[in-house]
């Protein structure tokens, strides 16, 4: 008992640290040993947690008792794997996650997430396939053929919150043996998102900005402004840092006319499409967008989309990039490390 309420003292007094506020530090604080033996409790009931025997688009799956070979069909997932020290174990991935392939095995296969080659992928012999709810546009699974052969196949579709971004990684650590450290992950996202919304919450009422986040620069071909709404993850990292989506009253990921993006008219404009390295410049010559608050002020910037589009712990990083746009005097000497805050709960946990 006494390990126990140790452990729950230095992981709180982390995430104390972060947040600048915690009703567990209050309970430590007032001396509550019943109240911390039940906080200890449910962080104790996390780490034992079992293997999971539906995937996160609720299927039932059976995960092997030892995975020893990953194929991952997201970049994402094959981040975070990598972050948990398993690039040794991942034997095939997605093209999209060439991106890590310095940090894989040099034979490493190579599949396309929309239309996989199932047989190639069966020959790898792996004991879990990670996949995403990207390759499942339309409702049907590619990797159904997979699944029908007994191989486990575990989706996890995109998450609409910070909070399914944290419960996504500790079901991938339960998958493959690193429930405490994807946990560690879990628990540090969180503590560094409460201490972004620390300081976004000094932004006042009158200097609250209005950010229209862009995925792609309309032309005349394809006149439309891929962005998102309520209901995103994306949206709660535009609040987090005090600032206000143009589109948060809409629901989802979205695709806007340009004349709806034009009357938005955001003091701020984000242009999260790294294959179009121009994507800003681009912006503020379009016809019809030179008197929009943004583009008159200079305010379009390209930002990070490897940060921001992949749904895992690294979002952390751009939500400060974003901050440091939008309110440079609030998040310019940001230094808080989502690493340390990580790290240290780990040893926490661990030790």
């Amino acid at each position: 008992m006494k390990k126990l309420i140790s452990v729950v003292l230095a992981v709180c007094a982390t995430m104390s640290f972060a947040t600048g506020c915690s009703k567990i530090k209050e309970i430590a604080e007032n001396s509550d040993v019943e109240a911390l033996v039940s906080a200890g409790q449910d962080i104790y009931n996390e780490l034992n947690v079992e293997v999971p025997a539906k995937d996160r688009a609720g299927n039932d799956i059976k995960v092997p008792e030892n995975v020893e070979k990953i194929v991952s069909m997201a970049p994402s997932t094959t981040q975070v794997l990598i972050d948990l020290g398993l690039g040794d174990k991942i034997v095939g991935i997605d093209t999209n996650s060439a991106t890590y392939a310095d940090k894989l095995k040099a034979d490493v296969a190579q599949f396309d997430m929309m239309s996989p080659d199932n047989e190639a992928i069966a020959a790898l012999n792996p004991d879990i396939v990670f996949t995403s709810g990207m390759s499942s546009v339309g409702g049907t699974s590619p990797f159904q053929s997979l699944i029908d052969s007994g191989v486990c196949v575990a989706d996890i579709p995109t998450p609409s919150s910070i909070e399914g971004i944290c419960e996504d990684l500790e079901f991938i650590g339960a998958c493959v043996g690193k429930g405490p450290e994807s946990l560690a992950l879990s628990k540090g996202l969180t503590a560094f998102m409460a201490g972004v919304e620390e300081v976004g919450k000094s932004v006042s009422e009158d200097e609250q900005k209005t950010v229209m986040v862009m995925m792609s620069v309309p032309s005349a071909e394809y006149p439309t402004v891929y962005t998102f709404g309520k209901g995103t993850y994306m949206n709660e990292m535009i609040e987090a840092v005090g600032a206000k989506n143009v589109f948060a009253d809409q629901e989802g990921w979205l695709a806007v006319s340009v004349e709806e993006a034009i009357a938005a008219n955001p003091d701020v404009i984000l242009m999260d499409c790294n294959w179009m390295p121009d994507a800003a410049d681009q912006v503020k010559a379009l016809e019809g967008w030179e008197n929009g608050t943004a583009v008159k002020n200079g305010a379009v910037y390209a930002v990070d989309e490897d940060l921001c589009s992949r749904p895992n712990q690294h979002v952390s990083e751009a939500t400060i990039e974003w901050g440091k746009v939008i309110y440079a005097d609030k998040f310019g000497n940001f230094t808080q490390s989502f690493d340390e805050i990580k790290e240290d709960i780990l040893e926490k946990i661990l030790g």
